[in-house]
């Protein structure tokens, strides 16, 4: 390994292998190891240790180096470091010692540092990779590096979104080149249009697991060949196609240079589908006919869908299937209808070949991440098991769950050592633990929250003086950004992606009803706002411009915000610090979601449609539920039924809830609430629970077949 940190004084010259491998962003130990070498640039950096070491002073770092106070502080993290990278382990992981379980994804929200994820599809990868070390199952990752990540948001005086890429920074992010055994960074080779394009692999290390970024930004490549990776979800249709040929295609040829070969191949969402393609060129290429083929690598390949709405799969006109393919399926030996026969869908604008079928075909194992997602796939994709009943439909169900460690707030978790027991991260699957809830104070819960929300305002108050400082921003824009919230008012939050069915704009469709709502003086509430609308998506950008025109009104007096570029750093404030996490997707379209789940278990209450994970998870007295789940005649009458629902139960139930506080000020019944939301859902809708299913229910069988 080389050296990149020369002026780090011997005592301490783990620290490099440290902020070399993610581990340290789930463990507070280790975070706050970095703090304490220079809590500023910890601050600034947004929390990466990278650069925290290359900016720090050699004066500084040598004084580390003799204070007894951080000496013990970075025995102790190495000591854990050591124990979790080593022999420790949970007992189904052990089942697979030895063994390697590939898992192919287009985005990986892993830390806000390292900006290849968009949403919760990333973040979802990245909960269950991090689960995934700490239970010692052997996952080997495959993503894209991209070298300009999602886009950076910024909202414009007028309210409307722009859309800013910079170029990652390389030298302040844990990547090293991927080795093959000569030294050499590890290249392969992908066809397009009969050019080959190069992709050279690097690896990050995510505690025990590793994960291989392909990148096609290489000298030997034409311009706009080594643009193709350069971008999440940018471009057209075509793009698309290339990046997933690279993906899916140059994924499989990246872990065979590197000599691993995996016993089962696990495909996140139809974007990695072109996974199973090379396979099965593989398998042809061995000799075997292309039945023996489909059905081999049916016994150990893995699929998890995770869209609820047909034309939300990626589907591609036969054209550029030709156009992109025909070499490839000469090369299985096959005509070209029964290369197209793999993928083949009637898409609601002609017949296309679409990724989700293809996958659905040659995996053995299939998933939807809900209990009523898993209906809504069966339902969906029931034409490709016509002779099937409609529940028989080979689509199991895992609901998804986050990874705890990462997601609970500093203060959270020492409250939970006070409560449940030093120890209690290791065991937060065990709904038994969560009973000692109840026992817990209410003044320190409270006390808890409260600090959460102070610290949640005192940091958009400081991203909007640094926009003041930096930009010269319109003043109003700083009314905009939340400065004016009361500490002492019930806030909502609502952050996700900016697209129709998600309603952001729901609960402002009467805007004199909210406005009594909200204004009242007694009992004020205000909502936080944040999210991203995709470049392309002109009606997501048209949602944040009309919230964004609200924050702005004088008649409203700052009860409404905008948070800008929301990511995983400003979600580590914004979903702990509120009281309310509202959720209003239009049901049943929001697969599971799981920005809630991060909610409640920092006792915020999730109010939200009975949708996606919150079906499962409500169970009336551990938040709220609102909207009918019926067949609407149309989508207006819809979205009016489930407003008038949410302003009902708003005045009605929570507001009222919130302000009922007794002789010492602290609302009892409300914190009732907040104790029976975290027992009943933290130890359920967790990434330890999920993977223990995938393995039961997928990697094991996968496994051995």
């Amino acid at each position: 390994m080389e050296r990149l940190f020369d002026l780090i004084p011997e005592r301490i010259g783990r620290l490099e292998s440290l902020a070399f491998n993610l581990w340290w962003s789930w463990h507070p130990g280790a975070r706050a190891l970095f703090a304490m070498l220079d809590s500023s640039a910890w601050r600034l950096t947004q929390h990466n240790p990278i650069k925290v070491l290359r900016e720090c002073p050699p004066e500084r770092l040598k004084a580390a180096s003799e204070n007894p106070r951080f000496l013990a502080q970075y025995d102790r993290v190495m000591a854990e470091f050591d124990a979790d990278l080593g022999t420790r382990t949970d007992p189904i992981g052990s089942e697979f010692a030895g063994r390697t379980i590939a898992y192919f994804s287009a985005e990986f929200g892993l830390h806000n540092s390292l900006p290849i994820y968009s949403g919760g599809l990333g973040l979802l990868s990245g909960d269950h990779f991090k689960e995934a070390s700490d239970l010692g199952i052997p996952l080997v990752g495959v993503g894209f590096l991209y070298p300009q990540g999602y886009f950076n948001q910024k909202i414009l005086a007028d309210g409307w979104q722009e859309a800013v890429y910079r170029p990652l920074d390389l030298s302040s992010v844990p990547l090293r080149p991927a080795r093959l055994p000569d030294g050499r960074q590890c290249t392969i080779k992908v066809a397009l249009e009969g050019r080959d394009v190069v992709i050279c692999v690097w690896e990050l290390l995510v505690g025990r697991v590793r994960l291989y970024l392909l990148d096609t930004d290489v000298e030997e490549n034409a311009p706009w060949d080594r643009e193709l990776s350069a971008r999440l979800y940018g471009g057209d249709q075509e793009l698309r196609i290339r990046q997933e040929i690279v993906l899916g295609i140059g994924g499989v040829r990246a872990l065979r240079a590197l000599s691993i070969d995996p016993v089962s191949w696990h495909g996140n969402e139809g974007h990695t589908s072109f996974l199973l393609l090379e396979r099965l060129r593989e398998e042809m290429q061995r000799g075997l006919t292309i039945e023996s083929a489909m059905e081999k690598i049916r016994r150990n390949s893995i699929f998890t869908t995770h869209t609820p709405v047909p034309a939300g799969h990626d589907a591609f006109p036969f054209h550029l299937i030709e156009k992109y393919f025909s070499g490839f399926w000469t090369e299985l030996g096959l005509k070209k209808e029964r290369f197209l026969e793999l993928g083949r869908n009637q898409e609601l604008w002609g017949e296309a070949f679409n990724m989700t079928v293809l996958a659905l075909r040659l995996a053995g194992f299939r998933n939807a991440v809900s209990r009523t997602h898993g209906q809504v796939s069966r339902k969906m994709w029931h034409h490709l098991w016509p002779e099937l009943p409609e529940d028989k439909v080979p689509i199991v169900s895992v609901t998804n769950g986050i990874h705890v460690p990462t997601w609970v707030a500093p203060e959270m978790n020492q409250f939970y050592q006070r409560v449940l027991g030093q120890d209690w991260i290791h065991h937060h699957d065990d709904e038994a633990l969560w009973k000692k809830i109840n026992a817990a104070p209410d003044e320190e819960l409270w006390e808890v929250r409260q600090h959460l929300k102070c610290r949640l305002l005192s940091f958009i108050r400081e991203r909007a003086r640094a926009s003041w400082t930096r930009d010269r921003i319109d003043p109003i824009q700083v009314i905009a950004s939340g400065t004016l919230f009361d500490p002492g008012a019930l806030t909502i939050g609502f952050g996700r992606r900016f697209t129709a069915y998600k309603r952001a704009t729901l609960i402002t469709r009467d805007l004199e009803r909210l406005k009594r709502l909200l204004c009242n003086r007694l009992r004020p509430v205000q909502i936080l706002f944040a999210g991203k609308a995709h470049p392309s998506d002109e009606m997501g950008k048209r949602l944040i411009h009309s919230i964004y025109s609200l924050a702005k009104d004088p008649a409203l007096a700052g009860h409404i915000a905008f948070v800008e570029n929301y990511d995983m750093h400003v979600a580590r404030y914004m979903l702990v610090g509120v009281d309310i996490w509202l959720n209003t997707p239009r049901a049943p379209l929001e697969a599971s979601g799981t920005s809630g789940q991060k909610a409640v278990v920092n006792g915020v209450l999730h109010l939200s449609t009975l949708d996606g994970w919150w079906s499962e998870g409500y169970n009336g007295a551990n938040g709220w539920a609102f909207g009918e789940v019926a067949n609407f005649p149309t989508l207006e009458a819809q979205d009016a039924s489930d407003a008038e629902a949410l302003y009902r139960l708003l005045e009605e139930e929570v507001v009222p809830l919130f302000y009922e506080r007794d002789s010492e000020g602290i609302p009892r019944g409300w914190l009732k609430r907040v104790k029976e939301s975290i027992r009943s859902n933290a130890p359920v809708f967790c990434a330890r629970r999920m993977l223990k299913e995938y393995v039961a229910q997928l990697y094991r069988p996968a496994a051995e077949g």
